[in-house]
């Protein structure tokens, strides 16, 4: 589908699906950089229906605004996690090891990401923007 201008010129249409589409994919490779299993993908992303996540997963769809939103949340958390650890591996098992920041409380920031509430995310991308200095 493409918009035509005034000046004649065809701009393509940016659908919601399309952009819903875009953010499922960049969320599915962080899934799989951060090793995450098809329970934690489904926390992250507001615990879908298990059909739901898998027709996500495998056609795509329209996402809500709450599921955007988390999507959102956790690209920031991969993109400052790429600049704080330029080394891959180190960024991506980040997630995953104990921390002693005060509001990771001894546990990994995948455990609070988990926790389920949007707030969650918000709190470690918080953090991690804290620690770049952004």
């Amino acid at each position: 589908m493409v918009h035509q201008r005034s000046d004649s010129v065809q701009v393509p249409a940016n659908t919601e699906k399309d952009n819903s589409n875009a953010a499922l994919r960049a969320f599915f490779r962080i899934a799989e950089a951060w090793k995450l299993n098809t329970d934690e993908q489904m926390a992250l992303l507001g615990s879908p229906a298990r059909s739901t996540f898998f027709k996500l997963k495998k056609e795509g769809g329209s996402l809500s605004q709450d599921t955007v939103e988390r999507i959102s949340y956790i690209l920031g958390i991969y993109q400052a996690l790429q600049i704080l650890l330029p080394e891959s591996e180190s960024a991506d098992d980040w997630i995953r090891k104990p921390n002693d920041a005060s509001i990771f409380n001894g546990e990994s920031a995948l455990k609070l990401m988990l926790g389920g509430r949007v707030a969650d995310l918000f709190v470690v991308r918080r953090y991690l923007d804290a620690q770049r200095g952004a």
